[in-house]
């Protein structure tokens, strides 16, 4: 064999062992991988494996996406091109993980075709491109039975809880029983619900139905959700009761709420010293604040739980800015609070996942014993009563309660004001409870309501023989519980606001932060779902940016002083004018007064504008710093890789060397 054919050869033979190489590391590979992302966003958790773990028929996992019409989108559609990978590379480790009950199938749907019309009888939904392309994105789970659940779009604001939401379609899809979820609130949390003629007649009117709040839409989509008036005798055909925002519930609602949970069903209380959602009527005719509190404290200090009035947690250190008025910058308000790891309960399922949680003048919640006296806040299970009270969240160890006099002073907050009434604690200060126990009932003797009176009773004459006859009666119920309960409870109702919890996208309304899925949470925890709870907040693309937040911070460190010594200045001015105005000074005096005020004013601006140049100084010193740690950044990450080479050719280059000098040696020796 000549050595042109020896060479052939020998090229084929290389091409065959490397396809062939190729072909077994891919299979090896999905065996064999390995999870090396932060927060381990391909690694299934324990409750979707135990989910799969489950299953007792196979299922089919369609996956549609319309790759090819989003290649012809613009930015915004071209963006769900790596998300929808990451859908992918999550579905092929369900499959993985499935024992061959799981069969998936990925879907381009291209138009008119049978795949399109496929897509929209299952459901999903659909988004136009051009005349005749359309984008699809979302999942349909279907049993051997014809049981068939869909996401109808992978929206941004639920990339957080992927892996959840595909393994509540799996678990739904063969567990047909859903949770009743009852909400009861003061607030039009569950909307208007009027339909046809009576949604005609008020858009007529000018009037617009009022939407349910967008985290109700979103618990519709896992529960059977339903509404629950205040003013109940009784609650029934409910698993996990929410009650938001109890402003003057009456009695016989409150012994309602507490024979519930003595019987067994789990709550969900969200309580606050200042709901900011609440907001008052404007009634230029009252002179007084109307009351924007709300709270059930009767049934909570049974529980072993307080929340004073007026009283607000607060933390510098989780302080978030807003603007108060339109016009205005934002600035870091006391009460505004954007909750970060340490201050989520670990142990517990319902935050160990969570990353942030915003509140807004959350409450403070204190442990006392249900005859009032002061319990020791460093234990968790108090023996005395029975009563286990495990804090949800809470501040840093540098949070502290701060109050006000009056609940007006909020109407029109001063932040100045209200940092001013802050003081640096030593402990945290919690703003929400899982208490869990044999709960004693908060009405013993029970309540006495107004019935209609029957046939025989009551026979005194009555004025207007029309009108019913009432009497008093005793109602009594539960004095004990019979097994351990469970209520979870929040110093805080606007963090499932629209506000606080959600913010505008293309696509709809977008979550941000976890405010959300620490109700959600919470609703799976009580209702005993622990393979799903484990499942809750992974998957989170958020990369903190640590090092670039400490140096802004430092920067509006270092200026906040100098800031705060302008406002001082401008504002004292401002008194001085009003002053003079208010005086009324001779018509000779006007002159000289407005000359010296024009004077002040001329001062002041050329103060201003000094301070100004500072601050622009410090802002372009803060981002040179940005920039050069983004530099460093590059380098090291361009640099990385060629030096690994150059390393590993280093000690081959040494190893080859030593070897040949090796060899040498021993063949002069020979």
């Amino acid at each position: 064999m000549n050595r042109t054919l020896r060479a052939i050869v020998g090229a084929a033979l290389v091409l065959v062992i490397a396809f062939s190489g190729i072909s077994i590391c891919q299979n090896l590979g999905r065996r064999w991988k390995v999870d090396v992302t932060d927060q381990e966003l391909y690694t299934l958790s324990d409750g979707t494996k135990a989910i799969l773990g489950r299953l007792n028929q196979p299922i089919k996992i369609k996956f549609f996406y319309a790759k090819t019409a989003a290649m012809k989108g613009p930015d915004q559609i071209r963006y769900f091109n790596n998300y929808s990978e990451f859908v992918r590379a999550l579905l092929d480790e369900y499959v993985a993980a499935s024992n061959g009950m799981v069969e998936l199938q990925v879907i381009d749907p291209r138009p008119f075709s049978d795949d399109e019309e496929q897509a929209l009888r299952l459901g999903l939904r659909r988004f136009s491109i051009t005349e005749e392309e359309s984008f699809f994105f979302g999942l349909a789970v279907q049993t051997q039975f014809g049981v068939e659940k869909t996401i109808p779009f992978f929206s941004p604001d639920r990339q957080n809880f992927v892996e959840y939401d595909i393994s509540y379609l799996i678990d739904t899809a063969i567990t047909r029983q859903k949770t009743r979820v009852g909400i009861m609130s003061s607030l039009p949390v569950m909307g208007d619900d009027v339909t046809g003629y009576m949604a005609q007649m008020m858009r007529m009117q000018g009037q617009q139905p009022k939407p349910a709040w967008t985290i109700v839409e979103h618990l519709r989509q896992k529960y059977d959700v339903t509404e629950v008036a205040t003013d109940v005798n009784d609650i029934n055909d409910v698993d996990i009761l929410i009650v938001v925002h109890p402003k003057d519930l009456p009695e016989q609602t409150q012994f309602a709420i507490d024979q519930f949970i003595l019987k067994g069903g789990r709550a969900i209380l969200c309580v606050d010293p200042h709901c900011i959602v609440d907001r008052p009527q404007q009634n230029p005719m009252q002179m007084t604040a109307q009351k924007q509190s709300s709270d059930l404290d009767r049934l909570m200090r049974m529980w072993g739980l307080s929340m004073p009035a007026n009283t607000f947690a607060g933390d510098r250190s989780l302080l978030l800015e807003a603007p108060l008025t339109a016009n205005q910058r934002p600035q870091p308000i006391m009460g505004f609070l954007g909750l970060k790891p340490p201050c989520f309960n670990s142990e517990k399922a319902i935050t160990a996942d969570l990353n942030e949680v915003r509140v807004l003048f959350a409450g403070v919640l204190r442990e006392v014993s249900p005859a009032g006296r002061a319990a020791d806040p460093n234990q968790v299970d108090h023996g005395n009563d029975g009563i286990v009270r495990t804090p949800l969240i809470m501040t840093t160890e540098k949070g502290n309660s701060w109050s006000v006099s009056s609940s007006f002073e909020l109407m029109f907050p001063d932040p100045d004001k209200l940092m001013a009434l802050f003081i640096d604690g030593t402990q945290p200060v919690s703003m929400g409870y899982l208490v869990t126990g044999r709960f004693q009932s908060a009405f013993p003797e029970g309540i006495e309501v107004e019935v209609e009176a029957e046939d025989g009773e009551d026979e005194e004459a009555e004025d207007d023989p029309n009108e019913p006859r009432m009497v008093t009666r005793q109602i009594t119920g539960l004095k004990e519980a019979a097994a351990d309960c469970a209520v979870a409870v929040f110093s805080d109702v606007d963090f499932l606001s629209d506000q606080m919890a959600y913010a505008n996208s293309l696509f709809g309304k977008m979550v941000v932060g976890d405010n959300s899925a620490l109700l959600m949470n919470t609703i799976e925890d009580l209702s005993g779902s622990g393979d799903l709870i484990s499942i809750r907040s992974r998957g989170n693309y958020k990369r903190p940016f640590a090092v670039v937040d400490e140096i802004e911070q430092q920067a509006e460190r270092e200026t906040a002083q100098e800031v705060a010594l302008i406002n001082a200045q401008i504002d004292g001015f401002n008194q001085q004018l009003q002053n003079l105005v208010e005086s009324g000074q001779a018509a000779e005096q006007e002159e000289v007064i407005g000359s010296s005020i024009i004077e002040q004013k001329r001062l002041l601006e050329l103060k201003i504008r000094e301070a100004q140049r500072q601050l622009r100084e410090v802002n372009a010193r803060r981002r040179e710093r940005i920039e050069h740690l983004g530099a460093v950044l590059r380098r090291f990450n361009m640099g990385l890789v060629p030096g690994v080479v150059m390393l590993i050719a280093l000690v081959l280059g040494l190893w080859r060397s030593f070897r040949r000098r090796h060899y040498i040696s021993h063949a002069s020796d020979a």
